[in-house]
């Protein structure tokens, strides 16, 4: 049997515990496999790419535990009333190969993509950062809210949008919650005394939402927008004047902001710098920017973050998804039990 996380129950689960508990908890396993990040297998997501969107999958392993998401990447579906991102992962044990652990991920990932940025500020905005700009408002903004102040104590938000629609959706979902929103007029004037810029837009394309004038000295860039070839959202002024972290460096030149850039461009994981092999802010001058595209190694952190959050709760139902014969050489035998025989 497996154990299985449907909408339903991770929905429950969510609502029970606490997005802002849940993001700040997950952090804890998503830094412990980034200190380890040496024994995992690595490699670039298996992409599909279509004139829409994309469909990949995004596996790993530390040698023990295997891990994969199925997840989509489709800008234009919430014009057709679909969600843009939907996923679904799996654990496996590695000595059987048996999958022991599923669980739906559009949700998930929502979580883990706000929990790993919020993780990654911790490391390299500046100690006295306040105020956070946001720039796109969909589907991933409220987490990243939460996230930032859950581990950095960031309550002020400025937000801009193209679509109105999208801003009035998270001022109601977070202005109850205790946040202190400005709605800019525009991009230029949501970064305004940001100490924290999130861009996030879901565009296939290439993009500048962020022009190098309008970073400010010591300001840390969470550009999470930009995470399939063809599509960017930063100024390559803004990647000179910077620092930038990434978290696999092969993946996230071929899907990053580093993507403009040329093959030898300077990056540093992010990893490098959790275990101290690297150098983070330096100053409090220094632009920082995490190049984020998403690594299953994250992937793997939440699920593993998730597993060990609903055992011994009502929050999971047991499938039988492996046949399983008595003799495991007859597979032939358990699908003709019970067959008629005829003479």
């Amino acid at each position: 049997m497996v154990r299985f996380v449907d909408v339903g129950n991770i929905n429950r689960w969510a609502a029970e515990t606490g997005v802002e508990r849940i993001l700040t908890d997950m952090v804890e396993y998503l830094e412990r496999d980034f200190r380890r990040w040496p024994t995992f297998d690595k490699a670039p997501r298996v992409a599909s790419h279509s004139p829409l969107g994309v469909i990949e999958l995004m596996p790993t392993s530390d040698g023990v535990t295997y891990g994969f998401k199925y997840v989509n990447g489709h800008p234009s579906n919430p014009s057709r009333g679909l969600q843009t991102v939907t996923a679904f992962g799996v654990l496996a044990d590695v000595q059987s190969g048996y999958p022991t652990f599923w669980s739906e991920m559009t949700v998930l990932t929502a979580f883990r993509t706000a929990a790993t940025s919020a993780m990654v500020a911790r490391a390299l905005a500046r100690p006295d950062a306040h105020t956070m700009a946001m720039i796109g408002t969909g589907t991933q903004s409220e987490f990243q809210a939460l996230a930032f102040r859950g581990l950095l104590g960031i309550n002020r938000l400025r937000v801009w949008d193209t679509d109105p629609d999208a801003i009035a959706k998270f001022v109601r979902n977070l202005a109850p919650l205790g946040f202190e929103i400005v709605v800019a007029t525009g991009a230029t004037d949501v970064v305004t005394g940001a100490d924290i810029i999130t861009t996030c837009t879901a565009d296939k394309a290439n993009a500048t939402v962020l022009t190098d004038a309008m970073v400010a000295p010591g300001v840390h860039i969470n550009a999470i927008g930009g995470d399939c070839p063809g599509k960017t959202e930063l100024d390559m002024g803004i990647l000179h004047r910077a620092d930038v972290f990434v978290e696999f460096t092969a993946q996230t030149r071929i899907e990053g902001e580093i993507q403009q850039m040329h093959p030898e461009f300077p990056v540093t994981e992010i990893w490098q710098v959790l275990v101290g092999e690297a150098t983070g802010r330096t100053s409090a001058e220094q632009i920082t920017v995490f190049d984020s595209v998403g690594f299953a190694i994250e992937d793997f952190s939440a699920l593993r973050f998730l597993q060990d959050a609903v055992d011994q709760t009502s929050f999971y139902t047991d499938i039988d998804l492996v046949a399983d014969p008595d003799d495991p050489k007859d597979l032939f035998g358990l699908v003709t039990a019970g067959a008629p025989v005829l003479v």
